[in-house]
């Protein structure tokens, strides 16, 4: 018997789900929020990142930190809390998510250092990562019919999206007329939002639906450190001497979380990520995919903030409207990404629309010091990409697990994208450091300085293509290793898995 069937006979026992997408209205707003936060919160402090650098007087390598923190906590702590989520219980987990997200979003008032708020972007990150592993799972339980719960998945996803699509442009036009604190204490009432109507509208996790195994906390720990390790490891090699010294030891750490990260997954009773799983050709295919759109995407919303405000002087409101493309493109695709799948297939699909997104960061990477058309060009090209690729990947992952297995597949999605953008940030943030002397915040510009900055963004656009090339090189020669046949002893979930309802999973 599948976890939705057991839930459908208790709810059977208690009574009925709401029969209308209206009458659950609370919950959905609630779980909307939720989403909105996470996609919101993403995208807007990128246009602010010039502005909170001469404010806080950040060097290059903290003006990084300030955006990679949030991505480094949120993906590294995913699974640990999705792990927790399905033992304490997911709406609880939510709710003090919530209450954190609020808290560390208020404490934005009282940030003097650029340390303090690379302090309060891990917390925020913290905050994600509990509230995002249930998202999918709470939306689920309010209703038992298929349809309405495509409906529902439909309504929270576009919430994300208006937010991942309409934060750069909204910055820069606030960043106009208010202080930069104003984009990070937007969180606060969409956490309160968030609360009250999951508090509100979302019933407790039944007993009978939480598992009784115990979590693996050395395990999730290490993985944790492992890929905090990697990230920050490359930005300590670049720095002064003294820094750079350390950067050896954070290699020899690094590497030995790593170790002991593999071996605790393939010794524990109930290894954090099941292995077994990873190694399933749908599965791996869909998770390379998706890192490989969530590095270019991460790699190129960093990279043109620089571009347009360093490099070419533009004040934040400006640069807010040379984004706008990406959000018409990404508000107008939604209704291209059924009839695209339908017509080429789930996996080809998934394929042309992450090679869509590693060319935009290509052409920017090549061609953006020549002009802003090639800028145009290339968030054109990632936003139409990202637009399919954030659905069919994470069917593909949920397609290729057993039923009872869904909610770590939209774990391991997010978790997967969450990782790459975070490295992305990392290498991009490491390599401008390395070509430019002193803070690209503080220091003054000079023609040799200007210079080393664009070869700086050339390499690191360029770079970061070939990596998320070859995840999407991965991804194909995992798709074509795929059993076309499902398992009849683990199968797989074809009616609850479709294009639509994988939107919620960060595109």
């Amino acid at each position: 018997m599948s976890p939705s069937t057991s839930l459908s006979r208790r709810r059977a026992s208690v009574g009925a789900t709401p029969p209308r997408l209206s009458d659950a209205w609370i919950a959905l707003a609630g779980l909307s929020a939720v989403f909105l936060f996470e996609m919101l919160d993403t995208s807007v402090l990128n246009v602010a990142l010039p502005t909170i650098g001469r404010e806080l007087g950040s060097s290059t390598t903290g003006l990084q930190w300030v955006s990679g923190a949030y991505a480094v906590a949120f993906g590294g702590l995913m699974l640990l809390f999705g792990a927790v989520a399905d033992r304490v219980g997911r709406r609880r987990v939510m709710l003090a998510g919530l209450v954190l997200l609020a808290v560390a979003s208020l404490a934005t008032m009282a940030v003097t250092t650029t340390e303090q708020l690379i302090a309060v972007r891990v917390l925020t990150g913290v905050a994600a990562a509990m509230t995002t592993p249930g998202s999918m799972a709470l939306a689920f339980r309010l209703f038992d019919d298929e349809d309405l719960r495509v409906r529902a998945l439909t309504v929270i996803s576009t919430a994300g999206l208006v937010g991942l699509a309409v934060g750069p442009t909204v910055g820069g036009f606030v960043l106009a007329v208010a202080p930069w604190q104003v984009l990070l204490l937007a969180d606060v009432p969409i956490a309160v939002l968030a609360f009250v109507g999951i508090r509100c509208g979302v019933a407790r996790d039944e007993a009978g639906d939480l598992r009784r195994v115990p979590v693996d906390v050395i395990g999730a720990l290490s993985g944790t450190a492992t890929v905090a390790g990697l990230l920050v490891t490359p930005t300590v090699l670049v720095g002064p001497a003294t820094a750079s010294s350390w950067g050896w030891a954070a290699i020899v750490l690094t590497v030995a979380c790593g170790v002991g990260f593999v071996a605790r997954l393939r010794t524990a009773r109930h290894p954090v990520v099941d292995l077994h799983l990873l190694a399933r050709p749908l599965v791996s295919s869909g998770l390379a995919f998706k890192a490989a759109s969530g590095l270019a995407v991460a790699g190129l919303s960093y990279l043109v903030t620089l571009q347009l405000q360093f490099a070419w002087g533009w004040p934040p409101a400006l640069a807010a409207v040379g984004t706008l493309p990406q959000v018409v493109v990404l508000l107008a695709g939604g209704r291209l990404v059924g009839p695209v799948v339908q017509r080429v297939g789930l996996g080809r699909a998934a394929w042309i629309s992450a090679a869509a997104v590693v060319s935009g960061l290509a052409v920017f990477g090549a061609l953006s010091r020549h002009g802003y058309v090639w800028v145009l060009v290339a968030l054109v090209l990632v936003a139409a990409g990202m637009r399919v690729v954030g659905v069919v990947a994470g069917a593909s992952v949920l397609t290729g697990l057993p039923a009872d297995r869904t909610s770590v597949g939209a774990a391991l999605v997010d978790t997967s994208s969450e990782l790459a953008g975070g490295a992305a940030v990392a290498v991009a943030g490491t390599i401008v450091a390395a070509f430019v002397t002193g803070s690209i915040t503080t220091t003054p510009w000079t023609a040799p300085r200007l210079a080393g900055f664009e070869d700086a963004l050339t390499v690191a656009g360029l770079g970061l293509a070939l990596v998320a090339a070859a995840f999407v090189v991965v991804g194909i020669a995992r798709a074509r290793a795929a059993d076309p046949v499902p398992s009849t002893t683990e199968p797989a979930p074809s009616t609850t898995v479709t294009p639509t309802t994988q939107e919620p999973s960060r595109a």
